[in-house]
């Protein structure tokens, strides 16, 4: 049985093969996330390897985050008019590359070139990969789809902590970039198999960037996110020591607790996939709530491992649906415009992460752990608020990326 993909000028596909290319561009979001996290544990070995101290091994994440925010526009707009598969064939080969160079960085300049490569790759393949399910399968399965590319984000993130903590058991540094472009070349000759012509649909340029933002729904949608990865990462990025100084448990259980949350990511990010085709705006409401419930509670159940525990699991939960959800959003805020609004949407997380690690950073040195989840918790409200306030007396209805979302 064949289908039509809900994006006009899509090719006609069967549903399997629609659905195969769907998992080869998963497998790539896998791979550059896994890329992007794998030597964040690794940075006292480099740190050490390279003769750096570790604070400077650092500017590894920050040059990733930055060239990400830059990357989603600069790619979008200068290959808005070439065939969707050749760009992410490039950006799968560049994400290849850059870890080849990574391996082979002799020194810690080639290395920050090597994660600036990568930086490049997640935002511009995340600010078109994320929207592209659209073009592969009918227009019922269009967010059941968009799950299966975004739940590479909770994969990587569970694989990355323990594969990590192997490789530098057992092998140098290296083999960590080594890993990922292995992967990264399973994925590119799999979207070299599978993926189908898929024609530019949109001339984007930089003013259509700008133009977005005087889209109402687009403009709320920035807000919620920029405030919800800000909340996510200012908590998440000091979990661990909350684990070891606040509950006092070892490495080893921090490890199966930050396990039990990736693990809860993956099945928040399929259930939302069925959620979302019900409501948009219920979703996101539900999951902001638990996200900020979440965090604040988790202080207050320090003295209790079990509870604490089952908070991780609610949280891992809650996020991994969350951003297929403030992606759904912005895919419907102007459909006429999904590529130019993924791109800002991209731009917006990356900067985020970064603003949220400051943040957080802040609040722990200023005044304890304890006060950055309470932050953290109240941010998330926030975010809330932005899409129950501003968003009111509009109901999103979930439709596919390509579809026109409908105000009550």
């Amino acid at each position: 049985m064949t289908s039509t993909p809900a994006a006009a000028g899509g090719p006609a596909m069967t549903d399997r093969r629609g659905w195969i290319a769907v998992l080869s561009v998963a497998l790539g979001s896998f791979v550059l996330v896994l890329s992007e996290f794998l030597p964040i544990g690794l940075l006292p070995a480099i740190a050490a390897d390279l003769r750096i101290d570790v604070g400077t091994a650092g500017l590894m994440v920050v040059v990733t985050a930055l060239l990400g925010a830059i990357g989603a526009p600069v790619v979008t707009v200068y290959t808005s008019r070439v065939d969707r598969r050749i760009v992410l064939w490039s950006l799968t080969a560049l994400l290849v590359v850059a870890d080849v160079l990574g391996a082979l960085a002799p020194g810690f300049g080639a290395l920050l070139v090597s994660r600036m490569l990568l930086g490049l790759c997640i935002g511009g393949f995340w600010a078109l990969g994320a929207g592209i399910a659209s073009r592969l399968v009918k227009e019922s399965a269009v967010i059941r789809a968009t799950s299966f590319i975004t739940a590479g984000v909770s994969v990587a993130t569970v694989v990355s902590l323990p594969l990590g903590a192997f490789v530098s058991s057992v092998a140098t540094w290296r083999l960590a970039f080594v890993i990922g472009a292995g992967l990264g070349v399973v994925a590119l000759v799999l979207q070299l198999t599978m993926l189908p012509r898929i024609p530019a649909l949109q001339r984007v340029r930089f003013a259509t960037l700008g133009q977005l933002l005087t889209i109402p729904r687009a403009r709320i949608g920035l807000i919620a996110t920029a405030l919800a990865f800000i909340a996510q990462f200012s908590a998440y990025t000091y979990v661990a020591p909350y684990l070891q100084e606040l509950v006092r448990i070892s490495p080893a259980t921090t490890t199966v607790a930050l396990l039990a949350f990736g693990v809860a990511g993956i099945a928040g990010n399929f259930v939302a996939g069925i959620t979302l085709s019900r409501s948009v705006t219920g979703t996101l409401a539900v999951t902001k709530i638990a996200l900020a419930i979440a965090v604040v509670a988790l202080p207050l159940l320090a003295w209790s491992l079990p509870g604490v525990l089952v908070l991780l699991v609610v949280w891992g939960f809650v996020w991994g649906a969350l951003p297929l959800g403030l992606q759904t959003w912005m895919s419907q805020a102007a459909p006429d415009a999904s590529d130019g609004s993924l791109a800002l949407f991209v731009s917006t997380i990356q900067i985020a992460i970064s603003l949220g690690s400051v943040v957080g950073g802040l609040g722990v040195g200023a005044f304890g752990i304890a006060f950055d989840f309470y932050l953290a918790g109240g941010i998330a409200l926030a975010s809330l608020l932005v899409l129950l306030a501003l968003g009111r007396g509009r109901r999103v209805i979930a439709r596919p990326s390509g579809a026109v979302p409908e105000a009550c």
